[in-house]
């Protein structure tokens, strides 16, 4: 016969009562009490009654005691906590400052009473951003620099600021643009990399210092520096003028430091000259006076033998420096010329220039009183010669 067979009452799975609305009733109901009596309430209704309702009372009541403590417990243990040796725990109580604890197992009162944040203040982290800024010059250039930063003081990092990190980029900015505006583009793409670093991060520490962020700044770096695209080849055309420029300077340096040596040793030995020049003139000229001094002196004593003298003397200057010699042969009735001069120009060795000067100035003397001396005819001669 099928289950379903309106003649009897039965399900597929045995010959067995409903009671599906019976028990989610009776689960109801227990619910209520158990509920009512966890809050001080008391069952009622149903058949429970008599001296069987002062039990189920009593074991109400232990059950809540024990649900109270095991919450409260719970509640007490969200506040144990553990802080490693690498960081600070911050602790409010309704959100005024209590204290910074220290690495270890603590504990403090759960929230919503006290609550804690947990500060890294060992771990270096750091950040890079890219901008284009102007030079003193007025030149455009493009760095990228990167900042790297800890975590110094823990109730400084969590009160005084609203996002540190975020105010930590913006000084960087404003720093590098100080300083980059304050230098020259040779400068800044050059040999002033390190020190606008250097300055870059002491800017950045005193104005985090003045605002109390409690980070402090380990190291700043410029990881690029360069001009942008648009005027890149405007610029390799400054630096090659400025290449040429410096070299043409240490080429004129140094052909100063060649010439000028010379010069001055030059006109030092000039001057040693003249100075050697102006003393033996100053000798020669004391040693005439002195010499005509001594002549005087003679001619007074005895005038007719040193006219002779010097007669004989200059007669001798004058013909010792002649090149051409006279020979007068007694009963010829002609002169007779001899090549005297080119004989002796192969005897004689060249003279220097001031030995050259010396002797004109000797014979000039002498070739004046011959210039003026009146001319002897060859006859007069052999009269002078008979006589």
């Amino acid at each position: 016969m099928a289950w379903n067979d309106p003649g009897r009452n039965r399900n597929p799975w045995g010959n067995r009562p409903d009671r599906g609305a019976a028990d989610l009733d009776e689960a109801l109901r227990n619910l209520q009490q158990k509920l009512a009596g966890m809050f001080g309430g008391q069952g009622g209704g149903g058949a429970g009654g008599g001296e069987g309702g002062g039990g189920d009372a009593t074991m109400r009541g232990f059950g809540a005691g024990t649900v109270v403590l095991v919450l409260v417990a719970i509640w007490a243990a969200t506040g144990l906590y553990k802080v490693d040796a690498a960081e600070r725990a911050v602790v409010t109580r309704f959100g005024q400052y209590v204290g910074t604890t220290e690495p270890g197992l603590r504990w403090h009162l759960p929230w919503p009473i006290e609550t804690r944040q947990i500060v890294n203040v060992e771990s270096v982290e750091g950040f890079s951003d890219q901008t284009r800024m102007l030079t003193s010059d007025e030149n455009l250039v493009d760095i990228n620099i990167a900042v790297q930063y800890r975590r110094a003081e823990a109730r400084a990092y969590a009160f005084n600021v609203r996002d540190p990190e975020s105010t930590l980029g913006e000084v960087s900015e404003s720093a590098i643009r100080e300083i980059v505006g304050r230098s020259r583009l040779d400068f800044v793409l050059e040999e002033g990399r390190q020190e606008i670093a250097a300055r870059t991060k002491e800017l950045i520490q005193r104005t985090l210092d003045s605002y109390e962020t409690g980070i402090e700044v380990t190291s700043v770096n410029l990881q690029g520096v360069a001009v942008p695209e648009q005027v890149a080849t405007a610029q390799r055309d400054a630096i090659k003028a400025r290449e040429d420029k410096e070299r043409l300077a240490l080429e004129a340096q140094a052909y100063a430091n060649d010439i000028l040596p010379k010069a001055r040793g030059s006109a030092a030995r000039q001057l040693e000259d003249a100075q050697a020049y102006k003393a033996r003139i100053t000798a020669d000229a004391e040693g005439e006076a002195e010499r005509f001094s001594k002549l005087l002196a003679a001619y007074e004593r005895a005038p007719g033998v040193t006219r002779q003298r010097l007669y004989f003397e200059t007669l001798e200057q004058v013909l010792g420096n002649t090149n051409k010699v006279l020979v007068d042969t007694k009963g010829a009735g002609n002169m007779m010329y001899l090549p005297l001069d080119k004989l002796m120009e192969r005897r004689t060795p060249s003279l220097t220039l001031d030995e050259q000067r010396q002797s004109a100035a000797a014979r000039a003397p002498a070739q004046k009183l011959q210039a003026e001396a009146p001319v002897e005819t060859v006859e007069a001669r052999r009269e002078r010669g008979t006589r």
